[in-house]
């Protein structure tokens, strides 16, 4: 018995790895379509605002908030495949412990 097939689970980690390092570059193509609608949204109403010589606080922490809800979305996301992978790797070690300690050798 081999080791576990992780390749494509290691692939989906690696991938959420990379949109987290994207969205903490403030890339923008990790984001939903509601995300982005909400980024967007933040970025118009501060340009305004600072257009007309106001302040863009409230359109800054809207962004921000943004911004983490997507950072701990993918972060859950990324736990959640580490944690399938870890469980598969168990499981085939406890198959290949049970196989080998049914043996008569």
């Amino acid at each position: 018995m081999g080791k576990p097939n992780t390749r494509r689970l290691d692939r989906e980690i690696a991938l959420t790895q990379r949109k987290i390092e994207a969205v903490q570059n403030e890339e923008m193509w990790p984001l939903t379509s509601a995300e982005r609608r909400k980024v967007m949204g933040a970025l118009a109403g501060g340009s305004y605002r600072v257009l007309r010589g106001q302040s863009a606080g409230r359109a800054e922490r809207a962004l921000e908030q943004a911004m983490n809800a997507v950072t701990v979305r993918l972060t859950a996301e990324l736990t959640a495949l580490q944690m399938e992978r870890q469980r598969i790797v168990t499981e085939a070690a406890r198959e290949k412990a049970a196989k080998k300690a049914s043996g008569w050798w």
